[in-house]
């Protein structure tokens, strides 16, 4: 049967989904550079890309279709192109000469069973109590798991559901395991070549029967184990090892972890009572290994890696220690003995992402800022206000609206009770939703294990810390590049595994006339380190008002953006928008000036446009403004700030806007 070419399959994916959703009579908003999808909260579009925060998902046209509308990659490629599959019409000819075979013989179409996948439970509270307390598998591995989207609970009978992947992301398998009753089956439509698996970097793989096992052999492991690949046969069909060793050719020795042949001390089968019985009872094969061996290539080599009890569940809830859970027998050799390659990645391999932000462009999610300034310039008031965006939606210059959500503050330079909380208070923060790591018994390191594993519990999306000298850890010395660089290749691998913005608040050195670049307190490796960096100042020289400037001077991932003032007072923080300002004028305490807001210019604009016109169409004023590049949500706001000196009528079904007389 032919197929999409590579060819057709990229078209597809260069369509614009901005225009492509418009035409199917989608509604779509403006939000800054990318468009949000008024039907699914926290979807945004951005010409062949889109993202989901909800469900740390994105992708591509045909995913899209994929994900939203329930099409087949087939269905999803031809509504994209409005092609058939094959290169030419020979081709396509072909396929159809095909179809009209199979109708012919079997008048009923024969169609593949969709994946229905059980739906998830709002927590994962009884999976978690049953792999960890029951099965004993190791709490983090469990929670990492159910991070990646590769575990969860099902919302009716609160199974534990397994999830396979194709190389593309694409679920292809869901395997059910019972966690009340002693159930194990696949969910309708599941396709066995893929099982539940994870994905390393070197040329060894591990099969087992089933995840369980998997993931009680992980536990057992410790650390270091995610270099390896791992995958579920979901049984001991052959299919799943096949299609993962197609998908993956840099494999060259695979262990077959198979189920123990004993029971009990017994070989499987009926005794001979003629035989004499003896003591010690060698196990018999039963022949699933060597049949599995059979269908490997010959260029590989296959160990058997047999559990001395009946499962590795079993070696791991009876407390054996991992060097004698089990025997490892030679099954096949390679027959070309090759060195040991050294592990690459292939860019094909790599998954595109789309940057998603925090608070465009200064701060995105999975990624390490760097807020630093002299002491007392307003870096920590920039932290509460952040974490009031954050958990209550308070005001952000430019910023998007956002769901709540949890967040981080620690620190170890103010007193959280009678300074850290009463200024969240005055930004307007969600106290239920504002926390921090208890410090008490063991201080926090950049380096313990403790702020992964949080942040994945409480579901935080924005981690701060404050100052990065009291994370670094004992006996680092700030100023050396070897020790720095392994805490913020750690800080950054956290971040881009949970997808939260880390965010760590530094001081300034105390140099002067130097580059602002070279400000940054210890070694340069710590800028080099960060995505994107943000100076705070106070403009000294500013007598009539408390300004204090955001300036970026990093980013690695957006445009550069005009700085932001604010301005502090007995409220607190209040955001003065833009303003006109270089970063050595500031470090110096120059002045700069207050940029007029798009909102103070829309304001402006529609007070002229109706003094000159007296009247206008409502659609009128909004294409003249758009002309000025402003907003249509700007100028609703605009005309919401003038409403008492607008008023609205009517004149041929159009809606009119005019200035009130005593306006």
């Amino acid at each position: 049967m032919p197929r999409y070419t590579e060819e057709q399959i990229a078209r597809a994916n260069e369509t614009d989904l901005v225009s492509f959703l418009r035409a199917r009579g989608e509604k779509l908003k403006k939000s800054g550079k990318e468009y949000r999808w008024m039907k699914h909260d926290s979807l945004t579009v951005n010409y062949n890309e889109w993202y989901r925060f909800s469900g740390s998902k994105g992708g591509h046209p045909i995913d899209f279709l994929m994900e939203f509308y329930n099409m087949s990659f087939s269905e999803a490629v031809k509504t994209l192109i409005n092609e058939l599959p094959g290169e030419d019409k020979q081709e396509v000819k072909k396929m159809e000469q095909e179809d009209a075979g199979i109708h012919e013989g079997c008048p009923i179409p024969l169609e593949k069973v969709k994946l229905q996948l059980p739906k998830a439970y709002e927590n994962n509270d009884r999976v978690r109590e049953y792999l960890i307390k029951e099965r004993k598998i190791s709490e983090k591995i469990i929670d990492q798991m159910l991070a990646e989207g590769k575990i969860y609970e099902d919302a009716v009978k609160h199974n534990v559901i397994f999830i396979g992947y194709d190389p593309k992301g694409t679920v292809r398998y869901a395997g059910i395991r019972g966690t009340k009753e002693k159930y194990r089956g696949d969910a309708p439509g599941s396709e066995k070549a893929y099982g539940f698996s994870h994905t390393g970097t070197d040329d060894t793989l591990f099969v087992f029967e089933a995840p369980i096992d998997l993931l009680s052999f992980l536990s057992a492991t410790g650390d270091g184990w995610e270099t390896h690949h791992y995958i579920s046969l979901g049984g001991v069909s052959e299919k799943a090892l096949i299609q993962y060793l197609a998908d993956h050719k840099n494999i060259r020795k695979i262990y077959l972890c198979l189920d123990n042949d004993l029971v009990d001390g017994k070989t499987r089968g009926v005794d001979n009572p003629k035989k004499k019985k003896k003591k010690h009872v060698q196990p018999v094969k039963t022949g699933a290994d060597e049949k599995l061996a059979e269908k490997i290539p010959d260029d590989k080599m296959v160990m058997r890696l047999r559990p001395v009890k009946k499962d590795w569940n079993e070696c791991l809830t009876a407390g054996i220690d991992r060097k004698d859970m089990a025997e490892e027998i030679p099954l096949k050799k390679k027959q070309v003995q090759e060195e040991n390659p050294i592990p690459v990645i292939k860019m094909s391999d790599v998954e595109e992402k789309v940057v998603q932000w925090l608070w465009y462009p200064f701060i995105p999610f999975g990624k390490v800022t760097l807020i630093q300034g002299n002491p007392g310039k307003g870096k920590t008031w920039l932290a509460m206000a952040l974490c009031a965006y954050c958990t209550a939606g308070r005001k952000l210059p430019n910023a998007l609206p956002i769901e709540p959500f949890n967040v981080f503050y620690q620190t170890a330079e103010d007193g959280v009770g009678d300074t850290i909380k009463p200024r969240l208070a005055k930004c307007g923060a969600d106290m239920t939703r504002v926390r921090f790591i208890n410090e008490e018994e063991k201080q926090l390191s950049m380096t313990d294990e403790r702020i992964e594993k949080a942040i994945r519990q409480n579901n935080v999306k924005l981690m701060i810390m404050d100052p990065i000298q009291a994370y670094l850890g004992a006996n680092v010395d700030m100023n050396r590049a070897n020790e720095i660089r392994p805490l913020f290749r750690n800080l950054s691998n956290i971040a881009e595994r949970t997808g939260c913005a880390i965010v760590l608040i530094g001081h300034l050195n105390k140099a002067s006339g130097v580059q602002s670049d070279y400000r940054t307190l210890g070694s340069v490796d710590i800028a080099a380190a960060v995505r994107s960096i943000l100076f705070v100042e106070k403009v000294e020289k500013e007598k009539s008002q408390d300004i204090r400037v955001v300036y970026q001077q990093k980013d690695s991932l957006a445009k550069k953006e005009n700085p932001v003032a604010f301005s502090l007072s007995d409220d607190g923080l209040i955001w003065m928008g833009e303003y006109d300002i270089s970063i050595d004028d500031l470090l110096a305490g120059n002045t700069g000036t207050k940029k007029e807001t798009k909102l103070e210019k829309a304001k402006k604009l529609i007070l002229e446009l109706l003094g000159k016109r007296k009247m206008m169409c409502l659609e009128e004023l909004e294409a003249e403004l758009q002309a000025y590049e402003i907003s249509a949500r700007t100028g609703r706001d605009a005309r919401k700030d003038l409403e008492d000196q607008l008023i609205y009528g009517w004149y041929q079904s159009r809606k009119t806007i005019s200035l009130k007389k005593d306006s």
